[in-house]
């Protein structure tokens, strides 16, 4: 996967990622969709990164990303939208605020990347099973982090439009 990107003064540079693996998971994509938190999947390392892995036993969540590969060109540099996964629990479209993707994790992306916390249920050679993660059978993993404790924010804030709709739906969104 290589892009080259132009800068703002004019040059341009290559940027390149390989994957490391790829997601297995025998969930249809609508069911990923709609209950990504409950189910399982597999992280199959290629065999050329499975050294990368030494040392992750015993944590109990990684962080995931991944490359977008399944999206429609569309969806690629789009820079507002609106969080249309509330539409299933009831909203109109046109009620929902038009917002900047950055504030939303929408996989609508300047640069299709997905960044995942699940939970880590156990490692076998080069396949993670994993909890929570919200990919689709066949998505190349780009990295695989551990999470540590000090990643932890204990005071956060929310935006206004968020918290609104939260509230609205009843539940975390």
């Amino acid at each position: 996967m290589t892009k080259e990107v132009e800068h703002t003064d004019g040059t341009n540079e290559d940027v390149t990622f390989r994957p490391v693996g790829v997601v297995r998971t025998q969930a249809s994509d609508d069911e990923i969709r709609e209950r990504s938190r409950e189910l399982e999947a597999t992280i199959e390392i290629f065999p050329e990164f499975q050294e990368a892995l030494d040392g992750l036993d015993g944590f109990s969540h990684i962080f995931v990303l991944s490359h977008l590969n399944r999206l429609r060109p569309e969806q690629i540099g789009v820079l507002k939208v609106r969080p249309r996964r509330l539409v299933r629990k009831g909203f109109k479209l046109e009620e929902l605020p038009l917002v900047g993707v950055f504030a939303l994790d929408s996989p609508t992306r300047p640069n299709p990347i997905a960044l995942s916390l699940v939970r880590l249920l156990h490692r076998r050679g080069r396949e993670l099973t994993v909890s929570g993660l919200d990919c689709l059978d066949g998505t190349p993993v780009l990295d695989i982090k551990p999470y540590r404790d000090d990643y932890r924010a204990d005071q956060y804030r929310l935006a206004e439009w968020y918290k609104d709709l939260r509230e609205k739906a009843g539940e975390d969104i």
